[in-house]
């Protein structure tokens, strides 16, 4: 037979190389899906299920807008250091330091239960003009919360040094909802995404209430946050949506969002994250993987440069990075290197 030719089995259609090759490509994704997820599924659940800290409940409170936001700060803080002297007690040194230094803080949310949640507010939002909101990835909770707020002080100080005279800017850390582990099955899925959305709307909504009138208001999705923030992005009352990292979105373009905001997405020259199958497919009974890269051309956002960095390197003091996302919150749309 010659190079190229179809070959034909009596009673069957051709079978052409091309067909061939989109068969395998199709078990190629399939097969890079499942080890992924049987990988997750297979590492020891010791880590996971580690005892957590025992803490009360969080504070009953109506939305700020109605609390006033020293209330909402005065009441979170409270509850922090109750439940750091809860800790304490129970031998959980480590964490109640933590939580001890979360009340000296602008709490607008904690709940100490579990991998813990916080909302923390860096800057006078009642006056802000420009409003960004920082929302993590993987592994975030409060035993690792001084990681992520490292990336928002980041940003607030570059913010603060660069804001025209007369804008007023603040930070918000959004650890609104249980991230998934880095190895766990959920961090394939957009199942702790569906759950995180509504929290994530209900949280702009606040802002808006909250900060000046006609507040511009931009939301930076790391990793799987860039999940979260698709999820709600749909109808979300945000000028900038911008995506760091992202693994993917769980929508193939940006129309698929439904967003009028702009909608950015960067990736460092070193992040792991380009690695990553930007594929999605039915398996073990749910949706695995999240589609196509946002860096890519057919996805439709604005993509700008993020330097030499790797993936947790995209706020870092000085980096081309924290400079383009700077402009952003800005409304420096101009500026911004592609």
């Amino acid at each position: 037979m010659e190079q190229g030719c179809e070959r034909e089995t009596p009673g069957t259609r051709p079978v052409t190389a091309e067909a061939t090759a989109q068969g395998l490509a199709g078990r190629l994704r399939r097969g890079l899906l499942a080890a992924l997820v049987a990988a997750a599924v297979a590492v020891p659940l010791a880590g996971a299920a580690r005892p957590q800290a025992p803490a009360p409940p969080p504070a009953q409170l109506p939305p700020p807008a109605v609390a006033g936001l020293d209330a909402t700060y005065a009441a979170h803080r409270a509850n922090a250091a109750e439940a750091a002297r809860t800790a304490a007690e129970h031998g959980y040194r480590n964490h109640a330091a933590i939580e001890r230094a979360l009340a000296k803080r602008q709490l607008l949310y904690f709940d100490g239960r579990g991998a813990g949640l916080v909302t923390e507010v860096l800057g006078d939002l009642a006056h802000a003009d420009r409003v960004a909101v920082l929302v993590p990835g993987s592994d975030t909770g409060i035993d690792t919360y001084a990681r992520f707020r490292a990336t928002a002080v980041a940003l607030h100080q570059r913010l603060t040094r660069e804001a025209p005279t007369g804008v007023r800017t603040a930070v918000v850390a959004w650890l609104g909802y249980e991230t998934p582990g880095t190895l766990s099955p959920s961090v394939a899925t957009t199942g702790r995404a569906k759950g995180a959305a509504p929290e994530l709307r209900a949280l702009v909504r606040d802002l808006h209430a909250v900060a000046a009138p006609r507040a511009r208001v931009s939301l930076l999705c790391h990793s799987y946050g860039s999940v979260v923030c698709a999820r709600a992005a749909g109808g979300l009352d945000v000028d900038d949506l911008v995506f760091l990292g992202s693994p993917g979105t769980g929508a193939d373009t940006v129309a698929d969002l439904r967003t009028r905001a702009r909608v950015w997405a960067a990736r460092g020259a070193a992040d792991w994250v380009e690695h990553v199958p930007h594929l999605d497919t039915a398996l073990f009974g749910t949706t695995v993987g999240f589609g196509t890269d946002p860096v890519s051309e057919e996805y439709g956002a604005r993509v700008f440069s993020a330097g030499d960095g790797g993936h947790s390197d995209y706020f870092a003091p000085g980096s081309l990075s924290l400079a383009n996302l700077t402009r952003i919150v800005l409304g420096h749309t101009r500026e911004v290197t592609r």
